[in-house]
């Protein structure tokens, strides 16, 4: 959006930038760090939340910002911010609770923790922006609720692939053409990969090594076309979507023969899916399809082929760097880069990696136990499937097979979690049925 370049350069000449506090201090928020610090005129970085506040200073430090006070109390962050002096603190809740805050940036990844981030954030008005899909592709919905009644800006970031595909998708429909599918160009798809497996590449680029594997064994890719899906009403064409693979080196141009056509002509809510070895990658593609001969004419003339799906993509998604629009979006213009339109349309279950056994504690995402896979949220209901975005610190009740889906009656959730109780919420304001997930809380407490 070119007119955010000149709001931030009016905030900047009026001396009041943006004041935004983050929450994370890992590979990503390293980056988002560095390109307010450095590149933003008109916003400000004042705090950033981390465990381990130490790694907090790190990302600071590398930034060019050295006079960080480290503090434990909302009137000491308050002290630092009228100071104009930067501030680490572990507790991220203070960065909600301060005033003068205008947007909390969420960049952990983690599910529970952010979710309390985010709650928080929106219980004082703060603008919520999330390098977080596997939040969103969890409880994002009922999110966007608390968010709306508070009157703040729920979004996901720009940059990421899903809010590139949003941009893309406004774009497309601005121009009269629908958006039948919504696809992201990938290079890899493997559902067994490990942290183990990756550690290399984790090593070489300076990354979590879960946070790779969750790319690699397809969970991320679900998330993140979920959030997709749940934005504009779209749906799976089947449980873990089509996903084909091209020759490396294929263009995205001819995605229009990998998707059977039946399918997005058929006046349907449209999918969301994904390739393998398409370029340009990692970029993100969407399909659309327009009735108009007049304006079939002038899409042919102007080289995108002879319809009836036409393909637009954007041959890159530039992450952090993009971030820092998605904040002056929601500050200065209440404009979501992307967040749910309504309930679940898709979302991301649980499948076991490798057989499990009765009594096993589920891991995280992206670790050895479970990959994601995107489902229709009926289907999910219907189904009483386990969301992997509360499968962590689950116990297996019997053993599961490698490969098979879990479900709500194949473990026991662990007590006291916030993630549970939003998602009960969800599925209450949504009215969709409560059953399975009230079963599962009784047998977690017994």
């Amino acid at each position: 959006m070119l007119i955010i370049d000149t709001a931030l350069q009016q905030r900047q000449r009026e001396g009041r930038p943006i004041r935004v506090a983050m929450v994370g201090a890992g590979f990503m928020a390293r980056g988002v760090a560095r390109q307010i610090c450095r590149y933003v005129p008109g916003m400000e970085l004042v705090a950033i939340a981390n465990r381990t506040p130490e790694k907090a200073r790190a990302i600071y430090a590398e930034a060019g910002v050295t006079d960080v006070v480290e503090v434990g109390s909302v009137a000491q962050l308050e002290a630092c911010l009228a100071q104009g002096r930067p501030a680490i603190t572990d507790d991220a809740l203070l960065l909600s609770r301060a005033a003068g805050i205008e947007a909390i940036i969420e960049v952990t990844g983690a599910v529970e923790h952010g979710a309390r981030v985010v709650l928080e954030a929106i219980r004082h008005g703060k603008h919520i922006i999330l390098l977080n899909a596997e939040l969103d592709g969890t409880v994002g919905p009922i999110l966007k609720v608390y968010a709306d009644r508070a009157g703040v800006v729920y979004t996901v970031a720009d940059g990421d692939q899903p809010g590139v595909t949003l941009n893309l998708a406004r774009f497309v429909k601005g121009l009269g053409v629908t958006p039948v599918l919504c696809g992201n160009i990938k290079g890899l798809h493997d559902p067994y990969r490990n942290p183990t497996t990756q550690e290399g590449f984790a090593r070489q680029w300076g990354q979590n090594p879960s946070m790779v594997t969750s790319f690699a064994d397809g969970s991320k890719i679900s998330f993140e076309q979920a959030v997709v899906a749940n934005a504009l009403g779209m749906q799976v064409a089947r449980r873990g979507m089509l996903g084909p693979t091209v020759e490396a080196g294929t263009p995205i141009t001819k995605a229009a023969d990998w998707y059977p056509h039946e399918l997005l002509l058929n006046g349907g809510p449209g999918i969301v899916d994904y390739v393998v070895g398409a370029e340009p990658g990692p970029g993100i593609f969407v399909l659309g399809t327009i009735d108009d001969p007049v304006q079939q004419h002038y899409l042919k003339l102007y080289k995108l082929g002879p319809g009836p799906l036409y393909c637009f993509y954007t041959p890159y998604h530039l992450c952090h760097f993009e971030t820092p629009t998605t904040v002056a979006r929601a500050v200065l213009f209440q404009d979501a880069a992307l967040a749910p339109a309504g309930p679940m349309c898709v979302e991301v279950i649980t499948a076991a990696k490798i057989p499990l056994f009765a009594g096993q504690v589920l891991d995280g995402i992206g670790h050895y136990h479970t990959y994601g896979l995107a489902e229709n949220a009926d289907v999910t209901r219907r189904e009483n499937l386990l969301p992997i975005g509360v499968a962590e610190g689950c116990i297996l009740r019997h053993d599961v097979p490698k490969d098979q889906a879990l479900t709500y009656d194949d473990v026991l959730l662990p007590e006291g979690r916030l993630i549970d109780q939003l998602r009960r919420e969800q599925e209450e304001y949504f009215r969709l049925t409560v059953a399975p997930f009230d079963q599962a809380i009784s047998r977690s407490v017994m």
